[in-house]
């Protein structure tokens, strides 16, 4: 078996393939161009892209070139894959400054400086903005039939459970496969690679290739990851594990890694880390927590940097273990005029966005679950006065893992 599908299947990323003997022999021959495509519907990434992600390292590291298509054109319609509803649409300014900084956290994780494997980005808006309808319909529509599209899973699960399904979204497959073959008349890309609910629009991809250009193309799928707790990869109660610093703090992206459960603990090594399988044997010989350590460090100093990665495991050992704080804590700032005998423990905990809810706010206190520099706070209408601060800070905390500094300015 080829290397690349070989690691690709021993790190569990491997999936379906279109025709998995020959592109093994395909890869064996000369080193090839592949794409993932990314849609532009948030300003950041989260963790449930980072699969992807580190399949564009894979093909780097096997010195193949990774193509990564950014979806200014099909945001402006929306992926009805997995979905239960049309997405929002936003505005042109939006998908812009999307694209751009999902680009920016891109390139954190992707080798820029070699020229043989140095990411190649585009954007489907480039050819998507100017189709002539007609021309469009009578060029590629025609390799397209109702009667195969309705049986793709996007669309069938949304008319099953009698969801409305626009004809808008309705393109969505056929505009995707049109961007495969775009980047195979332009780049010769040979390889499309997407998580397995897109596998039908890879899929049309490799078919309308072969109808339009007769040339041979491949797809390949990664599965879909969840925690162990069944929850979806990259969502936790506490919204989104964004890729971007601006959403989430380094500390709190190594204390998500930090605090995975332990049956993930492994198997994310393989997902997430550039450790070699060999390797990762090797850890699991050690207790668990200095495994999940060893997995936030490793996943934190991809993104954020080494220094960065350290600097957390330094706050964490201060924050649980010597009850004090380490300077990766996340922080939040308050006016002075704010206490003013009017701010409450259950406002101040809003305010931090430790927590949204008031009555789930009661509850914690009740159950002793909140804390003001290590003291147990049991007065749900505690007011918050200068005198709890001491150089202007607290430490504030819920639970065993939620910490975060207040700081009066």
């Amino acid at each position: 078996m080829n290397k690349f599908l070989k690691e690709f299947k021993d790190r569990g990323y491997f999936y379906q393939c279109t025709d998995e003997n020959e592109l093994s022999s395909l890869l064996d021959k000369k080193k090839i161009k592949a794409y993932i495509g990314f849609d532009c519907t948030a300003e950041s990434l989260h963790v449930g892209s980072l699969l992807q992600i580190m399949c564009l390292r894979m093909l780097q590291k096997h010195g193949h070139q990774p193509i990564v298509l950014l979806g200014g054109g099909t945001t402006r319609i929306g992926d009805p894959s997995g979905k239960d509803k049309t997405r929002k649409i936003l505005s042109e300014d939006e998908i812009e400054k999307n694209s751009k900084n999902i680009e920016r956290i891109l390139k954190k994780f992707l080798d820029t400086s070699d020229k043989n494997v140095k990411p190649i980005f585009v954007n489907n808006y480039e050819w998507l903005k100017g189709l002539n309808y007609i021309s469009f319909l009578r060029d590629i529509g025609k390799h397209f039939t109702i009667n195969k599209m309705l049986t793709f899973e996007s669309v069938k699960t949304r008319l099953d459970r009698e969801q409305s399904l626009s004809y808008m979204e309705f393109n969505y497959m056929i505009l995707q496969a049109y961007d495969f073959l775009e980047l195979n008349k332009k780049e010769n890309c040979l390889l499309q690679i997407g998580g397995s609910d897109q596998w039908g629009n890879i899929i049309n991809g490799v078919d309308l290739i072969k109808r339009h250009s007769n040339q041979q193309t491949y797809g390949l799928t990664t599965p879909l990851i969840t925690l162990a707790t069944g929850a979806k990869m990259g969502k936790t109660e506490n919204g989104a594990i964004w890729l971007d610093e601006k959403f989430l703090s380094p500390y709190d992206y190594w204390q998500f890694w930090r605090n995975i459960d332990d049956r993930d603990v492994s198997k994310f090594m393989k997902f997430f880390t550039d450790l070699s399988i060999d390797e990762i044997e090797k850890i699991k010989e050690k207790n668990i927590n200095e495994q999940k350590i060893v997995l936030a460090n490793q996943t934190t100093s991809m993104l954020h940097g080494e220094q960065e990665a350290k600097k957390s495991e330094e706050t964490a050992k201060k924050t649980f273990l010597e009850n004090s704080m380490g300077s990766a804590l996340p922080s939040v700032s308050i006016k002075k005029d704010q206490l003013n005998d009017k701010l409450s423990i259950v406002d101040l905990i809003i305010l931090s966005k430790l927590e949204k809810s008031k009555s789930e706010i009661r509850r914690l206190i009740k159950g002793s679950g909140v804390r003001i520099n290590n003291q147990i706070i049991n007065d749900e209408k505690l007011i918050i006065s200068e005198k709890l601060f001491k150089d202007n800070t607290i430490k504030l905390s819920l639970g065993k893992k939620r910490h975060i500094k207040v700081e009066i300015n």
